[in-house]
């Protein structure tokens, strides 16, 4: 078989694909913890998971006698978001209201790996745009004013040696549109978590903006992003 028809086989069965997608919060996840989440027994989950390690798509991490799984990399966050895309033109219907609220949580913002996305991420991208911190005249780059933006407001530079872009556009399957990406998008939020600018609702990828977190992107980019309603934003 071919190696892209070997890839795409890894994603072609929903038990892995809801795995991939759960996954995209950035987290390492058990195999009963992925088990419960896609509804299949424990057993039915290893042979997935097994599957998806031999195929360099998750990674695995043991620590006693827990094992562990995670997005092997950022690529592949990149690669399932860019297939949710193109998957999501004509969605199913939600199952019920929890997975409707859900949904509407995540399109408003989310987190895509380790970056921002959702309506949240698109608008921050935007405002980055305007304020003349990343450029897209030539293709995606941060300029001069972003780097200094970034040292400043979120104490971030470019690891040296890294390998990983500075900046990468990913495309947003709720939006239609790209977000933020790459070690920029990252730092952005990893400083929105750590100083509250937004919260996590439960366990899943969707996040709140918080008050703090409102005011802070208008100041720092001029974004206008408006508080999340929900009563675990407070």
């Amino acid at each position: 078989m071919p190696p892209l028809a070997d890839t795409a086989a890894l994603f072609a069965d929903r038990t892995r694909a809801a795995f991939c997608q759960a996954l995209l919060d950035g987290r390492a996840w058990t195999a009963g913890e992925l088990a419960r989440h896609a509804g299949v027994r424990p057993s039915t989950a290893s042979e997935h998971l097994s599957r998806l390690i031999a195929g360099g798509v998750l990674a695995e991490e043991r620590q006693g006698r827990h094992r562990y799984v995670r997005l092997a990399g950022p690529e592949v966050a990149a690669l399932i978001e860019s297939l949710a895309f193109y998957g999501s033109q004509d969605p199913r219907p939600p199952r019920n209201l929890r997975e409707s609220v859900r949904r509407s949580a995540e399109a408003r913002a989310r987190t895509c790996y380790d970056h921002l996305a959702g309506a949240l991420g698109v608008a921050l991208t935007d405002a980055m745009t305007a304020r003349g911190l990343v450029s897209v005249d030539s293709g995606l780059a941060v300029t001069a004013a972003g780097r200094a933006w970034a040292a400043e407001a979120l104490r971030f530079e470019q690891p040296p040696g890294s390998r990983r872009p500075l900046v990468r556009s990913c495309l947003d399957w709720t939006e239609r549109r790209p977000h933020l990406a790459g070690t920029l998008g990252a730092a952005l939020c990893t400083t929105s978590l750590e100083r509250r600018w937004v919260r996590r609702i439960g366990s899943g990828r969707a996040l709140a903006v918080t008050a703090e977190g409102a005011e802070a992107f208008r100041e720092l980019l001029g974004a206008d992003v408006p508080a999340s309603q929900d009563r675990q934003a407070a």
